[in-house]
Order: C-alpha cells, then structure tokens, then sequence
C-alpha cells in the first residue's frame, strides 16, 4: 500500500498526493502547513514549498487556486484588524464600551493578527482618565452675618404685603413669615449651626437665647408686633408645624448616626435657623399659645424621648421670657412628671431642674407666681405636681441623688404656690380635698421628713373646708399611722394650729367620731400591730379633746371677765344710758362657737 500525505488548509478541506518515492524516505512522509512555512520564509513561493515538501509536482492552477484563497483570507484578516482598531478608538472616545466579537476559532488568526485585537480592545482601559475639577467651595456665612443683614424697613414691606394678598389666610401668611427667614438664613449651613450639639452641651440659660440673640432688635420688635394680631388657634397650628420641622431633622441625624459614625449635615431648603427665630418670637410675644399644645406634647409620642426633651426644654424657656407662669405651669404639667418618672436619667433630671432654678431665679418670680397661682382656672402646681415634689424632696435615706438637695432648694417656692389660693372658697375647697388624699397616706410612711411635711399639709387641709373633717372620718381607719401622726403633731402644736381650725365643732365631731372606732377596734379581734395603733390614736385624741376643753373654759373666763367689767363700769358711770349695750351683746354672740 502507498503512503499518503495529508495537508490541511484554513477551510478545513484535505488534498491527497500520492507518492511513488516510496523507497526514499521508506514509506514515510512530511506533512508541512502553509501557514508555519510563510512565517518561516516570508520570501519562498508558497506553490514551490508546497512542492519540495511534498516530493511531487503539481500544476501550477492548482497552486494558485489553494492559495489565493489563503492570501485572501489574510488580507480580509488584516483589515477586519483595521477595523477593530479604529472601533475601539472610536468606542474609547465616545465612552462607550466595545463590542467583541464571539465566534473567533483559534485559526483565524496568527499571533501578531491576536495580539493587535487584543491591544485594540482594551483602548480604552489604557486612554487615560481626565482629572477631575474641584467645584469652589461657597463662603461660609454665620448666623450673626446673615442676622446683620437683616433689613426692618424690607421686613415690614414685605408684612404688609402679605398681609393684604393673604387678608383672610393667617395660616399662609405664618408660613410666608417664616420663608422670608428662610431666605435670609438659607447660607448658614448645618456646620454653622450645629444645634442639636450646642442644646446637648449647653445650659439652660445659655441655650434660651439661641437663636434669637443674633437678631437685631429692631427687626424682633417688628416680627412681635405682626405676629401679635394672629390667632392663637393659626399660632398654635404654627409652633406644631415649626416643632414637626425641628423633629424632623433630629430623626434624620438619628438615622444617619446608625448609618454612619461620621454624620454630614446637609443643608436643608428650608434653615433650620429661620425656623427657630420664628419659633422662639412667637412663643415670647404670645407664651399662651404653648399652653394649648401642651396635651399634644404630654399625649403624642412622637414628641417624647430623651432626644427630643431639650427641644420641649427650650420651648418653655421661650415662653417663660414672655411669662413666668406660664413657663411654671409648663414645667408642672409636662417636665415634672418625666423627673418622677421610674425611667429618668441624670441628663434629663439636670436639664429639667435647671429650667425650673432659671424660672423661680428670675427678679420678683416669687411673688408673681404666688399671686398667679391660679391661672385661667387651672393651678400652675395642682396637686399632683406637689405629690411628686413631696416624693422627690424628701426620699429615703438609701434613694436620695445628686439631685435631691436641688429639688430641697426649689420646694417651699413650688409648694407655695401649689397651696396659694383664698382660703374657704370653691377653688380650695376642691383642691384641699384631693390633697388630703395622698397627704395622709405620706404622713403613715417611716421616712421621718416626708411624714412631718406629710402630716404639716393635711392640718393645712382642714382648715381649708369644713369637708376636709368629713374626709378624714372615712379614710381614719385605712390610714392609722397618718392619723396617728397628725393627732400627734395637733397635740405637740396646739397653739400654733387652734386658730386656723376654726370653727372647731366639725373638730370636736371627728374627735368624738375617732373614738368610737378606736374603742371598737379595741375591743375586737384585731391584731396587736393595729390594736397598738389604736391605743396610740386614742391617747392623742384625748390630749386634743382636753386641749378644746381647755380652750372653751379660758373663753368662758374672758367673756365672764368682760361680763363683770361691764357690769362695774356702768354702776360707776354717771350716764348709765351712754353705755351701749348692743355693742357688748354682739361681742359674745359673735364669738365662735365651741
């Protein structure tokens, strides 16, 4: 059998030779490719290589038709890598990414025609990338240099303006208000003015003079002046509006500190200066206005939290520079109850204390807040607010903070208050009723200042309202200890109580009353615990009872004195008619009864 040679070419199509040399290479052949031997002998006819590879002869259309295809392919491949090129120049200019082709075989091209493809495709990773350009950085503007331009003659033309296309929309004309600060202070950004960090570390009295310190006080007086002819229902819808807008950024700091431990400030369109300015004059020139709100704060909670607090704090600080009791009732109502609160901590304790240390500082706060005491109806410290100072001044010895003595500085100010009023009258006649309550549930406890003070404001109670004595005899036999140590310090303290308790026989009532019970509980199955509180109570409503008998012997004394001097004077007189006895009748009829 002949030996047979094989040759391949790029269309994968095969040429048979047969050889009739067989006996000089002994049968075997050399299989040669065109494409190897043009790399090696780029100057060698590629027919005649062809040939002396193969030993044999051919014709010469042959060749040219094998190769022409070949040399064909290769220049359609050369300019395919033109093209390549210049599309990744062109993709590389534009931005856009190159397209690359798919379906090449590993035949299609050499390692020169590769490498070109290659080095075209990835033109655009080598263009080199152009430098970016700083933007200029705007001048930073304070909130004093933006309040010094601040113009009152452009501020009032722009009122009335606005007051006369907004005639019978107050609500717009607030908000117009507020936009024109807005404007004013729309440079300061955040880094400027910083807030929430100079609330957190500054104090109270401090802090109520941010922002409105930077004002000029021309244009303050022009803002106060305006915002005086709005209504308190379009000005309390305002302070909400201004209160959710302050909120707002204190959420989106909290959520970008979780984010991110180092938090941007961004300026908002709407400066968060102006919105204080317009804030803080509408709570000094109409301080009222917080009081309406204040349900919302205390019942809403997204106005409650540790974070929110120094915001509610300097709220009130605003109104309280406009008016001391409503600063006082604010702090009553809405900051005291967070301090007796199980969850308060020393931050918030020190930021509450230190308002009300600021409202009571203020010059004649004393005798401003006694003499208003009652406000509108409504007590700037009702009774529940003195039950929680009861407990926060006077605590164990185990509970007492920091604090405590602060809250022992500021309480018989606050306690005035709560017990101003005029005595006998409806008012206090209410009011001493829900304060004998916890009063004598105090005066049983085993802490010896509370009990005292406890025990002090229950005797205060009776003599406000006879109904006081009636209250007593129903709660005499749930609260022993107290009505113990109130018989107890009645005894000791006779003569500086006796006169305000008058008249005495509602007294003598509950006394006679008392002892009935203690005789029965006596007698009973009670045990010893109670039976020797009832033997205490006994003992002391006797000493009381003998006190009131004593008194009523003295007073008979008197008037038997009187009697008799009378009686000389009109034997030793001359005129006995000039003696005017309806006068002398009135006096022992008008003695109180006993």
């Amino acid at each position: 059998m002949e030996p047979v040679l094989i040759e391949s070419n790029v269309n994968g199509a095969s040429e048979v030779h047969n050889n009739n040399n067989a006996n000089v290479d002994h049968g075997w052949q050399k299989v040669t490719y065109a494409k190897r031997q043009r790399k090696t002998k780029p100057g060698a006819d590629p027919s005649n290589a062809l040939v002396a590879a193969n030993g044999g002869a051919g014709s010469s259309g042959e060749k040219n038709n094998v190769f022409r295809n070949l040399e064909q392919q290769a220049e359609e491949r050369h300019l395919r890598i033109i093209g390549a090129r210049q599309a990744a120049l062109s993709a590389a200019a534009s931005e856009s990414a190159p397209a690359r082709s798919k379906h090449r075989s590993d035949d299609e091209y050499d390692e020169d025609s590769d490498a070109d493809v290659a080095a075209a495709e990835n033109g655009k990773a080598e263009e080199p990338k152009k430098p970016k350009q700083k933007k200029p950085k705007k001048p930073k503007i304070t909130v004093a240099e933006a309040a010094a331009k601040l113009d009152a003659t452009d501020l009032s033309a722009f009122l009335i303006d606005i007051s006369g296309t907004y005639e019978d929309k107050q609500d717009i004309q607030m908000m117009r208000f507020a936009d024109y600060f807005g404007r004013a202070f729309s440079g300061v950004t955040a880094s400027q003015f910083p807030w929430m960090k100079i609330f957190r570390e500054s104090t109270v009295a401090k802090m109520a003079d941010i922002p409105l310190s930077q004002i000029p006080d021309v244009v303050y007086k022009t803002s106060i002046d305006w915002i005086n002819q709005c209504s308190p229902e379009v000005l309390g819808s305002f302070v909400l509006w201004c209160l959710d807008s302050i909120l707002a950024d204190v959420e989106t700091h909290n959520v970008s500190s979780k984010a991110s431990k180092k938090v941007v400030q961004q300026a908002s369109s709407k400066s968060q200066v102006a919105i204080f300015v317009a804030l803080a004059m509408v709570l000094r020139r109409k301080p009222d206005v917080l009081i309406g709100v204040l349900p919302a704060l205390r019942e809403n909670a997204k106005y409650q939290g540790q974070d929110k607090l120094p915001v509610i704090v300097w709220m009130i600080a605003q109104a309280s520079q406009g008016e001391l009791a409503v600063g006082l009732y604010s702090w009553a109502h809405n900051l005291l109850p967070i301090v007796g609160g199980k969850n308060c901590n020393p931050q918030s304790r020190d930021i509450i204390l230190q308002l009300v240390e600021r409202i009571l500082s203020s010059p004649k706060a004393r005798t401003i807040l006694v003499n208003g005491a009652v406000r509108k109806g409504e007590r700037l410290v009702p009774p529940s607010a003195l039950e929680t100072l009861l407990r926060l001044t006077f605590p164990t010895s185990s509970a007492r903070v920091k604090a405590t003595e602060r809250f022992e500085a500021i309480y018989p100010t606050l306690k005035e208050v709560a017990l101003a009023g005029v005595p006998g009258s409806k008012a206090m006649k209410q009011v001493s009723l829900q304060i004998l309550s916890f009063a004598i549930k105090f005066a049983g406890e085993s802490t010896p200042d509370l009990s005292n003070e406890a025990a002090g404001i229950f005797i205060w109670c009776l003599t406000q309202s006879a109904d006081c004595y009636k209250q007593w005899d129903k709660l005499y036999e749930a609260n022993l200890e107290g009505s113990v140590k109130v018989l107890k310090k009645l005894s000791e303290e006779w003569k500086e109580h006796s006169a305000k308790l008058s008249p005495l026989d509602p007294f003598r009532a509950t006394l006679k009353s008392f002892r009935q019970k203690n005789e029965k509980g006596i007698g009973g199955t009670a045990d010893a615990a109670c039976q020797s509180l009832l033997r205490n109570a006994d003992k002391y409503c006797k000493l009381v009872s003998g006190k009131l008998s004593s008194g009523h012997g003295c007073l008979k004394s008197v008037a038997l004195a009187v009697i008799a001097i009378a009686v000389g004077a009109a034997f030793m007189s001359p005129n006995v008619e000039s003696l005017d006895w309806e006068k002398i009748s009135v006096f022992f009829t008008s003695q109180p009864s006993i």
